[in-house]
């Protein structure tokens, strides 16, 4: 559904504000041309400033308060225009955005959704309950999401959508292009180095800063759920069945993604085939690069670019692929799909250029 020919903006509403992604999805919003905030909405910080959570919006946001989510569903107008950013918790996240879809057909709000939790990334409710072991929040909206990063679909199919992960972002990036290409085997080997703000604003002891600093590890090797995300989301991009074999890391830095993906050639190949498969997949993608030597996460951090580079020894593959998972993998990504959905330029509210140095 377009943008309706008397709107001049439409109503943003964020769900789960006060989060990192919350966060990010203040600031972008703010700078967007079409998109208006009507609420920030956060339970547990309801009636509270906004420049009290993030002291870095206090002056783009002074006078802003969390509303709750019983208030928030009051404003719009019958026939409002409505774009519903949820960053609510992975298993929190469906039930209210069906409450959300429901009050928006009583009201006959011209209403998309799009989710940054985990909750509609998978087509089938098996199998997220399969791999989040919970019964899933609203069954019933499965088949009015499709979960697919931008670069790798046309226009939307659906009204809804399911924003993949960070990490799975940065992989299906450098993963899709390759696998299309039939250079390589059907088999994936990623290790992907998170910032701590991938944890989310709750401390844990992962995010612990005097565990965090100045330290690199792995955890739940081969065992990360978003491993079979990435298998189902590579598949549906690609039409290929690949193993993937993912390893993820704890980085000492707050935000930012870094993925080195590796494969088998099927027959010898060289880097300028690698590159013309790269440049011909985002030829017209507006948020990829591919860059000379390797990729840095200080050229995309607080940006919603994903930078990617390749090597090859003839034998083996590598693509490397850094983006920002708070704002490619996360609030940026929403609000590109958001654009997409409302048939806004695509790049609306998102041209901000990397700080560097970060």
């Amino acid at each position: 559904m377009s943008l309706s020919s008397n709107s001049q903006s439409i109503n943003a509403v964020i769900l789960g504000a006060s989060g990192y992604v919350g966060g990010e999805l203040l600031r972008l919003i703010h700078g967007h041309p079409n998109f208006e905030l009507l609420a920030a909405v956060s339970d547990s910080k309801a009636g509270n400033p906004v420049s009290a959570t993030f002291g870095h919006l206090a002056q783009s946001h002074a006078d802003l308060k969390f509303m709750a989510r019983n208030e928030w569903q009051q404003q719009p107008a019958n026939g409002a225009d409505v774009a519903l950013f949820s960053a609510a918790p992975h298993g929190a996240s469906a039930e209210v955005i069906a409450a959300a879809i429901q009050t928006a057909m009583d009201n006959s709000w011209n209403l998309h959704v799009v989710d940054s939790s985990a909750d509609f990334r998978y087509a089938e409710q098996r199998d997220w309950e399969s791999v989040y072991a919970a019964t899933h929040g609203a069954p019933e909206l499965l088949k009015q999401f499709t979960c697919v990063v931008p670069e790798h679909s046309g226009p939307a199919t659906t009204a809804h959508i399911g924003h993949p992960g960070c990490f799975a972002t940065a992989t299906l990036l450098a993963a899709v292009p390759l696998l299309q290409s039939g250079l390589t085997e059907a088999e994936i080997f990623v290790s992907g180095v998170t910032g701590s703000t991938g944890s989310g604003r709750s401390p844990q002891a992962g995010t612990h800063h005097p565990e965090r600093n100045s330290n690199l590890y792995a955890y739940k090797p081969l065992a990360h759920r978003h491993a079979p995300e990435v298998a189902a989301l590579i598949k549906a991009a690609s039409d290929r069945e690949t193993k993937v074999h993912f390893v993820p890391h704890s980085g000492p830095f707050a935000r930012g993604i870094h993925i080195t993906l590796q494969a088998r050639a099927k027959a010898p190949v060289d880097e300028s085939q690698l590159r013309k498969v790269f440049e011909q997949a985002y030829s017209s993608a507006a948020f990829v690069n591919l860059v000379d030597g390797t990729p840095r996460l200080k050229d995309v951090v607080a940006s919603n670019m994903c930078n990617l580079s390749v090597a090859t020894d003839g034998e083996s593959v590598v693509v490397m692929s850094v983006i920002d998972n708070l704002v490619k993998g996360a609030a940026g990504g929403a609000v590109q799909w958001m654009n997409r959905l409302w048939e806004l330029p695509e790049t609306a509210g998102l041209q901000a250029a990397a700080p560097g140095w970060t």
